[in-house]
Parts: structure tokens; sequence; C-alpha cells
């Protein structure tokens, strides 16, 4: 083939290729997703035809020309890469723990509401179990299974932990949704979701006791619960903040009040999910396994000092806090 004929069967391919370039200016993200795609294409095409012109026509200017080309696309491509990874590493290092920090009286406020109606309700089926149903209708059968002694997580195991594990993800991502979304109706319904949630636990651990079953229920719930607690609350304090910026704006006008409020809840919410993934894999296979107390109690205190660790410490060498 001639260089002038391959030229020829190639130009119209090129030639969108830096149309696309020139649209993009640097920045991938104001092209179409189908642009993103034919882009990425012709880019991976644009490579193999530098490949042949180098091969037969070493010298003809359609080499350097192709050569121009793909170091073009190639400097926005990957720069556009290592872009995002920059941002989603300061997510993670700055943006999340210095919002947190920025944010904790709001996660103060949730866990105190849900631990409130737990310590009501745990006293309250200590002294009679049978009240569990009238707290939270459809627990009759965890009363009974609790008075019978079945440690009813062991289920888990039967079920095949990866499937329980991905259902347990799942769920508490649904909760943490709920705490947050709550938020719009001016943050009662995320104070509903924590309050529930509290009386869920401090029900069925109140039955616990009653029945001598409590060391074989914390002997369950020790290894996750400081994670999954935990950002069940972040989660419910980012709700309650879009509520408060509903309610009490301050010195802000209300829409730019709640402007703020929702980009420190959702940044809250984003990074609740990575979080929940770890705690529902510790429920899924070591919370319901045959180790010692002892060591779901490490586990648990070891995962709650890293999480808190990195909330309270990360990103202070950049602190913007509002």
């Amino acid at each position: 083939m001639l260089a002038e004929d391959f030229i020829a069967q190639k130009k119209s391919s090129w030639e969108r290729l830096t149309a696309l370039l020139g649209r993009a200016g640097g920045n991938l993200t104001s092209l179409s997703a189908d642009e993103l795609q034919e882009l990425g294409r012709l880019y991976r095409q644009a490579t193999s035809d530098l490949a042949v012109a180098r091969r037969d026509f070493p010298r003809h200017p359609v080499s350097s020309y192709l050569n121009g080309l793909v170091a073009r696309g190639h400097s926005q491509v990957y720069r556009e890469r290592s872009a995002r990874l920059r941002q989603l590493l300061a997510f993670f290092t700055h943006s999340l723990p210095q919002t947190f920090r920025a944010t904790w009286g709001y996660t103060l406020a949730a866990a105190l509401m849900f631990f409130l109606p737990a310590l009501v309700c745990f006293f309250v089926t200590w002294r009679n179990p049978d009240a569990a149903n009238i707290i939270i209708p459809g627990l009759e059968d965890v009363v009974t299974n609790i008075r019978n002694g079945e440690e009813w997580w062991q289920r888990i195991n039967d079920d095949g932990r990866a499937a329980s594990g991905a259902f347990i993800m799942t769920n508490n991502i649904r909760v943490a949704f709920l705490a947050f979304a709550g938020g719009v109706l001016f943050g009662l319904l995320s104070l509903y979701v924590l309050a529930l949630n509290g009386m869920l636990l401090g029900s069925v651990a109140g039955a616990a006791q009653h029945f001598d079953f409590a060391d074989n229920l914390w002997g369950f719930v020790a290894a996750h619960a400081t994670i999954e607690l935990s950002v069940i609350f972040i989660a419910g304090g980012a709700g309650m903040q879009i509520g408060w910026a509903l309610l009490r704006p301050g010195l802000l006008t209300r829409r730019a009040a709640l402007v703020l409020a929702t980009r420190r809840a959702f940044i809250l919410l984003v990074g609740c999910v990575p979080l929940l993934v770890i705690a529902g894999l510790i429920e899924s296979y070591i919370s319901p396994s045959s180790l010692p107390v002892a060591v779901k109690l490490l586990v648990s205190l070891g995962s709650g000092v890293l999480m808190y660790g990195y909330l309270l410490l990360s990103g202070r060498d950049k602190q913007r806090e509002a």
C-alpha cells in the first residue's frame, strides 16, 4: 500500500479524532458519553495507524503527523484519568474527614436520638419481654427465638456468607440512605429512622437480658457494632443538617443554607458507603463465627480506632473547615 492510499483510507478518522480533542479542550467531561466512547475508539485506532506508519512509511510526513496526534490524545486521556484519581484521593484524605469534624454536632445529636429510645426500650423489655412486640410489631418471633435460646444469626452460615454479606451490606446502605434522605422532610424522617432502629436494638437487647441470652447476643453484635452504628449516626446527622437548614437557615438565605448543608451531607453519605461495606463484611464473616468474644471485641475496638483516627486526624495539613 502506498502512503497516499493509506492516508486516503484513514484521513476521516484522524480528522474526527482531531475535532473531538479540540472540542474537549483538555476537559473530557465536556463530551457526551457517546463522544467519549468514539474518542476512545478513534484514539486506539490512531495508535495502531501510527505503528503501521512507522513500519511502512518511517520517513513520510504521515508518521510525524500521527505521532503528534497520538501524543495529543494520550495527554488528554491520561491526564483526565490522573486528575480523577487525584480528586478521589483528595475526597477521602481531606473532604470527608474535614466535613465530619465540621458537622460532628449533628452526628452526636443523631447518636442521642438512637441511644435514648434504645435505653428506654431496653429497660421496658428487660422487665417484660412481651412488650417488645408492642413497641415494634413483628418482634414476637425474635423474642421467641431468644426465649428458646436460638441464635438465629447462625443462619448466615447456612445461607452462604457471600450472599448474606451482600444482603447485609445492601440493607445497611438502605438504612443509611433513609436516614440521610429524611432530611428533606425537615429532618423528621431522619429522627424516625434513628429512633426506630434504637428501639429495635434496645427491645431485643432487653429481652435477651431477661432470658440470660445477652452474652450470646452481644457476642454476635460486638464485632460490627462500632462501624455500623457510627455510620448510621453520621448518615442520620447528615439528614438532620438538611432539615435544620430548612428550619433555621440563620444569617444565610434558606436556599444558600440548604445548598451548603446538602453539599456537606452528600460528602458524608458517599463516605459512609465504603464504611458500611466493611461493616457488612465483618457482620457476615466474623460476627456469626465461633471466634471468642474477646477477639470480636478486639475487632470492634480496632476498627473503631482506625475509623475515628482517620476521621479526626486526616486532612489537618490543609484544614479549611467552615
